[in-house]
């Protein structure tokens, strides 16, 4: 799922096997904080069949709507089209192009987890995506 952007905005994709839980709540987090200021994709080499119902419960808490997100193949295409390509520590292959800026997140799981432990990832990732935007925007919020 791609969300629209301005011309300049630079674009991140966000990786982990299954897209169902981390990956989702990263796009999400960066949705809601950067806005049409980033193009957010995410991506799972194994993609489950939809969406941690536990990890759209948990960001639909602090008003994310994950209801409609699905999990989605990586592909070449989406890695070339990222300026940043983050995997979330699940030790996905992801292939390396030249120019592309990489960052693994070591971020649990919340796969079979229960709902308080989920919220612990949810805010993980939240604290994450704020360093992300403010490297990519900046002060100004703009892209850099």
């Amino acid at each position: 799922m791609t969300t629209p952007a301005t011309p300049t905005a630079p674009t991140v994709l966000f990786v982990c096997v299954h897209n169902a839980g981390r990956s989702q709540m990263a796009a999400g987090w960066l949705r809601h904080l950067a806005g049409d200021r980033v193009t957010v994709l995410s991506a799972g080499s194994q993609p489950a069949a939809e969406v941690n119902p536990v990890a759209v419960e948990a960001m639909a808490e602090v008003g994310i709507d994950l209801a409609g997100a699905a999990p989605a193949v990586l592909t070449q295409e989406s890695v070339h089209e990222a300026d940043v390509v983050v995997t979330m520590g699940c030790g996905d292959a992801c292939p390396i192009f030249p120019g592309k800026r990489y960052e693994d997140w070591v971020v649990d799981d919340p796969a079979g987890q229960d709902l308080a432990t989920v919220r612990r990832v949810r805010d993980d990732v939240r604290g994450r995506v704020e360093g992300l935007v403010a490297d990519l925007l900046g002060a100004a919020g703009e892209p850099a």
